[in-house]
């Protein structure tokens, strides 16, 4: 069963798609921890979109999908908006040169990779869709 959302690209709803998923992994029987990586998960993803690719810019909307399939939770977030944003060429930081030269930022890609399965990136004509999947075992 699909659950979803259209938000517009403000920060504000950062917690209007953090309630959404929670309130949908609250009835999957999901350890608190569990629950809260795959929220920090998707609202790391939503606020890269609404910031980096959206430039906040309230005319423009995300779509936020939700899945389960066979114990694998799948979370998809969809763009619209034609930009030069690249999530797809994202490396993992230096985190050592980071702390030495006081960089704050820039890690929530690698939390996000490090909390799921599997991060898909792909377009559509002028949609960036982002795909998380995490496998319960």
């Amino acid at each position: 069963m699909e659950h979803a959302i259209r938000i517009s690209c403000t920060r504000r709803n950062l917690k209007v798609v953090r309630d959404f998923v929670g309130e949908y992994l609250a009835g999957q029987q999901l350890s608190e921890v569990l629950v809260n990586q795959l929220i920090l998960a998707v609202d790391e993803v939503v606020a890269n979109f609404i910031i980096h690719a959206n430039a906040e810019n309230e005319k423009q909307f995300l779509d936020v999908r939700v899945k389960v399939l066979n114990r694998e939770f799948g979370f998809e977030i969809e763009d619209g908006t034609p930009s030069t944003y690249s999530p797809g060429s994202y490396q993992e930081p230096d985190l050592r040169e980071f702390v030495r030269v006081g960089k704050k930022g820039g890690v929530g890609m690698m939390l996000v990779n490090r909390i799921m399965d599997r991060v898909e990136y792909s377009t559509v004509g002028e949609h960036t869709i982002c795909r998380l999947y995490k496998t319960l075992t």
